[in-house]
């Protein structure tokens, strides 16, 4: 008899999306990966050192030093690197130091990447699709990282070319909905009526939707309905609350 439940898979890793926004990433090694790897936590807002002569920095590398988007250490590696780091990424091609800095790591309880070497990797790198707020990882847990940059293209090219704006724009009304129903008992409304405003909105209404547009339509709110935007901007559409915000 088949389950109702979800068939457990083995054998994948949990997908997170990691806030690491003013944290302390330790970048080892000044290559073509540390650059890469360097991109990456920078578009998450980290504070990024990296351990490195200069004469082994690629040009890349050697862009982000020079313009202070990171901080750059003119030496090789050392343990005292690790203090105060939050999260370690190592892309030196020297197997014997780079399972130490790992036992390091270990140690000092600091997650960290080795590159190319998936059995010393407390989380992997995906191939990413970015388009504004809007972020796709593709994992192949550490099989074929070339094969997940094809897969990612592919999926790229799916998508709407607005999606990117729509997102931002429904990111917008979200903030103005919990200010007008900021109550912790009110999240299961909210996330229901802003769950009708994306099913109901097509991608084009959603990037087309104003400030003013918002406002109007956060009137709806609290009896719960969503108009169109054509009747949101016609003043027109049933269920309208006139009154003031009571939640």
């Amino acid at each position: 008899m088949k389950s109702q439940y979800p068939e457990i898979q083995g054998g994948g890793s949990l997908i997170l999306a990691w806030q690491i926004r003013n944290k302390h990433v330790l970048v080892i090694g000044g290559g073509e990966v540390a650059a890469g790897r360097i991109v990456n936590v920078l578009n998450a807002d980290a504070k990024v050192t990296v351990v490195s002569p200069r004469s082994g920095l690629n040009d890349e590398v050697a862009y982000r030093v020079d313009q202070k988007q990171v901080e750059l250490r003119d030496r090789k590696f050392e343990p005292s690197d690790l203090e105060g780091v939050d999260m370690v990424l190592c892309a030196v091609d020297d197997p014997e130091a780079s399972t130490q800095i790992y036992k390091l790591c270990k140690e000092k309880r600091i997650a960290a990447n080795i590159a190319d070497v998936p059995p010393e990797c407390d989380f992997y790198f995906g191939s990413v699709h970015r388009d504004g707020p809007l972020q796709i990882m593709v994992s192949t847990n550490g099989n074929g990282p070339k094969l997940a940059n094809i897969v990612r293209r592919q999926i790229a090219d799916t998508l709407p070319h607005n999606i990117g704006a729509a997102v931002q724009r429904v990111g917008i009304l979200r903030k103005k909905l919990r200010k007008v129903a900021p109550a912790i008992e009110e999240g299961p409304k909210r996330m229901q009526w802003m769950s009708k405003v994306c099913e109901q909105w097509t991608l084009d209404e959603l990037c087309e939707m104003t400030e003013e547009d918002m406002e109007e339509l956060l009137g709806f709110y609290k009896p719960g309905t969503v108009p169109s935007l054509d009747a949101v901007r016609l003043g027109e559409a049933d269920g309208a609350y006139d009154g003031p915000f009571l939640i």
